[in-house]
């Protein structure tokens, strides 16, 4: 039996950067001496990994897929360092994968889906990942995903760029109305990027703020300075609703027909239907949103080299 721990394993991933599963099979082949599954690694070509898990990976696609019902779905992001090897027949194959194995086997987080075997595969997600890195030598990351379940209806925008995904709901079943609905309220989501679905999901402390910055500005306008608290507080109370619309997807100018709401369109289909239809839910997920890229200058880099 080789003499080492889980503790051992989750050391020398840190130290190396090579998923787990390859860190104990080398552990295991040099018998639990650290210095020589490195060096196992090494030959392998597995350990250049941790040098490149230094780089900034912001690339890579945003996938947003159902099953075949409508009823399972998911968005995850996958980053690489570069656009080259995210548009890779490879790449993308491994993300749809990836897709495909949350949507199977509802992992808990992206921990454990590393640790699930693939969909249709006998490896786990993280053996596939390094297998990957070892035909494209790019810092790969699985950032992030949600998983969801109802009616669903997903949208993929620029190529992996943004992805999607709408959750309805009606006593009428995934048919073919529900369907189109949901789809233009993701066209909606991808395009206007609301931060909530509608007002009773914006935080009472994000209303104040508002409030405040309402009030701050009129304090400041010499037509509005002078007018009676109680006045103020009413035009505030009418911008706060303002906001409502510009940051709440139901309640925001349809694009398709800015003369009516989100809502009001989705209970237009609903009638039509004959049914009701509630969008509940939505998720979207921008490609690298949050991670800081680094800035190179070419000229400054030069300069500091010649210093």
């Amino acid at each position: 039996m080789a003499n080492f721990t889980a503790k051992d394993v989750n050391e020398l991933r840190k130290s190396t950067g090579v998923g787990m599963m390859d860190c104990k099979k080398a552990l295991t082949e040099a018998d639990g001496d650290v210095e020589k599954a490195i060096e196992l690694l090494r030959e392998k070509g597995l350990a250049t990994q941790a040098k490149k898990a230094g780089r900034v990976a912001a690339e890579g696609m945003v996938v947003a897929k159902v099953n075949a019902d409508n009823s399972v779905g998911c968005v995850v992001e996958v980053n690489s360092e570069t656009d080259f090897v995210a548009n890779t027949d490879e790449f993308k194959a491994f993300v749809n994968q990836v897709a495909d194995t949350i949507i199977e086997k509802n992992p808990a987080d992206v921990e454990a889906l590393k640790a699930t075997t693939v969909s249709g595969g006998t490896m786990t997600v993280d053996e596939a990942l390094q297998e990957l890195f070892l035909k494209i030598r790019e810092n790969l990351q699985i950032r992030r995903f949600v998983r969801m379940e109802g009616i669903l209806v997903p949208y993929i925008h620029g190529g992996g760029k943004i992805g999607v995904m709408v959750r309805a709901e009606s006593p009428a079943g995934a048919i073919p109305e529900i369907l189109a609905a949901a789809k233009d309220c993701a066209l909606q989501v991808a395009a206007m990027n609301p931060p909530y679905l509608k007002r009773e999901d914006v935080p009472a402390a994000v209303l104040d703020e508002e409030k405040k910055i309402i009030l701050a500005q009129m304090a400041e306008d010499p037509k509005m300075a002078n007018k009676p608290e109680q006045v103020k507080e009413k035009i505030a109370a009418g911008k706060v609703g303002k906001y409502y619309g510009e940051n709440c997807l139901l309640e925001q100018a349809f694009v398709k027909e800015n003369k009516e709401t989100v809502q009001s369109y989705v209970d237009g289909v609903a009638k039509a239907a004959g049914t009701t239809i509630a969008i509940t839910a939505f998720v979207r997920f921008e490609r690298g949103e949050g991670i800081e890229k680094k800035a190179d200058n070419f000229a400054e880099e030069i300069a500091s080299m010649i210093k």
